[in-house]
């Protein structure tokens, strides 16, 4: 799995002129199921996000987690964020998971961090969303959930 995060003093997702999800101080999360990904990686994810440390402490260095400042997740599924884009000029989306799968472990990764931090929301799998945000700093990592060591 891959994650675009963001650290966002607001955030919203609409789909149809309705708004689905909304957050005020926290992280955005634009999330993609790859080929291969298992709910060991979902997992790994949701660890990561709950305890990533992009927030500045009290000397403004990045050592607080979300979690740690009481801040909202805004979790997104964006495919997109998988596609191969090494050659030519049109993305190509071969790594991507297919859709059931994504759907599955999307719903994964957000049901692991609702049973162990309650401040999240979500935008609509497979809908054309509207994403608003307002960047604090800008903030902005690239994570990704390996697979577990066998």
């Amino acid at each position: 799995m891959i994650a675009v995060i963001q650290q966002v003093s607001q955030a919203s997702v609409s789909v149809a002129g309705e708004t689905v999800g909304q957050i005020g101080r926290g992280l955005l999360v634009l999330a993609a199921v790859e080929k291969g990904d298992s709910s060991a990686q979902a997992q790994r994810l949701a660890q990561r996000l709950l305890s990533y440390r992009v927030f500045p402490d009290a000397e403004d260095k990045m050592n607080l987690s979300v979690t740690d400042i009481g801040g909202e997740l805004l979790l997104v599924s964006q495919f997109t964020l998988a596609a191969d884009t090494r050659k030519g000029t049109r993305p190509s989306f071969t790594p991507a998971a297919e859709p059931e799968t994504g759907r599955r472990l999307f719903d994964t990764l957000v049901e692991e961090i609702r049973q162990q931090y309650p401040k999240i929301q979500t935008g609509r799998f497979g809908a054309n969303m509207q994403v608003s945000l307002v960047n604090d700093g800008p903030v902005t990592f690239i994570l990704k959930a390996p697979p577990q060591p066998k």
